[in-house]
């Protein structure tokens, strides 16, 4: 049984699109005549365009989005837990969603199941939907026949991860919002106001303050052609930069450089680490063995000389050695990861001392971006008002000078 997408018009004449299931595109148009729908196309979906939600302009499959990964977990993780077949509450689950996109991923992984995949099997085939750690943690779920309570906590590792996003967008939004007036507002002044000025203090002969003249000069350059090549300058230069960042060695120059900036190094390493951390524990606690849980939370790190470094870790554990030596040795990951895993292999609760090490630092990390945020509020309100207090001083100048000699 294979799955389809199919575009028709329904019995009050309006197009209606979807995804069903059938043995053949012929068996397809007939189920969707006998619903009393006509087909215009019917279209048998791949495992790379249901990952896409259908084939988009570059044909790139698209990731699920954090929320839409954590509703259909949760959604699975209950039918399964309820004593319900897999095929049918993957059935249900892409019924109940109401997104294309969702409903012919799930559509396809069922129809895997069906076929006698497993379930890790058939989500393996979507991997810009369901990521290697993902996988892994299904598939030990079904070794070891414990498969709705890892998918619970699979549900609550993106749920947590979607609250994070969320907290950071929402301690931002204020600050920027505040950013993006006050830039706004300059920008008025420089194109709009100062010129009208300008006219003013040239018709009185006198010479301008040093301060009014630069203002001058900036408000000139804003209104002429030079300020929109530079605009053009700086958008070309990103594109450079992220095509330049497309290379192995490039990232990992750059990420090697990051790692090297002060207040910036800090809190880039103590994330990276409580990611590997938080990944490394819900590994061990499905009964993902050792070596394969290093190698697969390596892959979930962003910083390319941090996933360098965990590559190293993997090898040396490989070669025999133990978890915690191995990470003292690469010497990119915090001393508090490195102590909580030697003592987490000294007891034999490893992937709990993971937990607790990769909590501490998310908290740390919370805490430091929670002052950062609080800071960067009043300091974008000083700068503002001393850029505005600027620009009134240099308007205001001229004035003064003139009802002097008045």
């Amino acid at each position: 049984m294979a799955s389809f997408r199919y575009k028709a018009l329904g019995a009050d004449s309006k197009p209606v699109s979807g995804v069903l299931e059938a043995d053949s595109e012929r068996q397809a148009r007939a189920r969707l005549r006998s619903q009393g729908m006509k087909p215009m196309t019917v279209t048998v979906t791949s495992a790379a365009n249901d990952a896409s939600g259908g084939q988009s302009l570059w044909w790139r499959p698209r990731r699920l989005s954090v929320a839409q990964l954590s509703l259909i977990t949760r959604q699975l993780a209950s039918l399964v837990q309820s004593g319900m077949p897999l095929d049918e509450a993957l059935q249900i689950s892409a019924r109940q969603s109401r997104q294309i996109k969702v409903k012919g991923i799930l559509s396809q992984v069922r129809s895997r199941v069906v076929e006698g995949h497993s379930l890790a099997q058939a989500m393996s085939e979507h991997p810009a939907a369901f990521d290697r750690m993902y996988c892994a943690m299904v598939r030990a779920g079904e070794s070891a026949g414990y498969l709705g309570p890892v998918l619970e906590r699979l549900a609550e590792y993106t749920e947590t991860g979607q609250q994070a996003r969320q907290k950071l967008s929402t301690a931002m939004i204020y600050p920027l919002a505040l950013l993006s007036v006050s830039l706004l507002v300059v920008a008025l002044l420089m194109t709009f106001v100062v010129p009208r000025l300008v006219t003013m203090f040239a018709t009185s002969g006198r010479d301008l303050p040093g301060l009014t003249q630069a203002l001058i000069s900036v408000s000139e350059f804003m209104g002429s052609p030079w300020a929109l090549l530079l605009l053009c300058a700086i958008a070309l230069g990103g594109v450079l930069f992220r095509w330049w960042l497309q290379a192995v060695e490039n990232r990992l120059r750059w990420h090697g450089f990051l790692l090297k900036v002060p207040g910036v190094s800090e809190n880039l390493r103590q994330l990276e680490s409580a990611r590997f951390a938080s990944t490394l524990a819900i590994l061990l606690g499905s009964g993902v063995p050792l070596l394969e849980s290093v190698r697969i939370a390596a892959q979930v790190l962003n910083n390319e000389v941090m996933r360098a470094a965990a590559r190293t870790v993997a090898t040396a554990v490989q070669e025999g050695g133990s978890f915690s030596k191995s990470l003292r040795q690469c010497a990119a990951f915090p001393p508090l990861l490195e102590q909580m895993a030697a003592n987490g292999e000294a007891n034999g609760s490893l992937g709990r001392q993971l937990a607790y090490a990769a909590e501490n630092q998310e908290r740390e990390l919370s805490i430091r971006l929670s002052t950062m945020m609080a800071l960067m509020e009043p300091l974008t309100i000083v700068l503002m008002g001393g850029l505005v207090t600027l620009i009134m001083l240099a308007v205001l100048l001229p004035i003064f000078d003139i009802n002097t000699l008045i």
